[in-house]
């Protein structure tokens, strides 16, 4: 099995399930985040395992091609930068996430764009 396949079997049922819960449980999806931004600390371990999470992607799949597994290595490196903001500056996350949720419009397309990114890593994780 290569590192795409791999990676692609393991981000596709995660996205989906996160956007999944997102999108049927709106209410206990806000809470937690309520209370999530209310910890530096959880912000603080949360960008950590995040960089961690990010390294690995682009340290095994730092592909640069014109297909689908271009995505992976998009997804590495967008969360090598959201975990360097979260451990640098996490007054920004305690700024923007109320501003996500006071527009419903940029929360449903976050929503969707992880059921998406669940969908096609699904696909060519498990049925290509």
């Amino acid at each position: 099995m290569t590192a795409s396949i791999f990676i692609a079997r393991l981000l596709g049922p995660l996205f989906l399930l996160l956007g999944f819960a997102m999108l049927l449980k709106p209410a206990h999806f806000r809470a937690i985040m309520e209370d999530f931004l209310r910890s530096p600390a959880m912000i603080y371990l949360a960008g950590f395992f995040g960089l961690l999470g990010g390294i690995a992607v682009v340290l095994t799949h730092n592909l640069w091609v014109a297909d689908w597994r271009v995505i992976i290595t998009l997804i590495g490196w967008i969360t090598i930068l959201r975990a360097l903001v979260a451990v640098y500056m996490p007054e920004i996350v305690g700024k923007a996430a109320p501003a996500l949720f006071a527009n419903r419009k940029l929360l449903y397309a976050f929503e969707a764009l992880d059921l998406a990114l669940g969908l096609v890593m699904t696909y060519f994780g498990y049925f290509t």
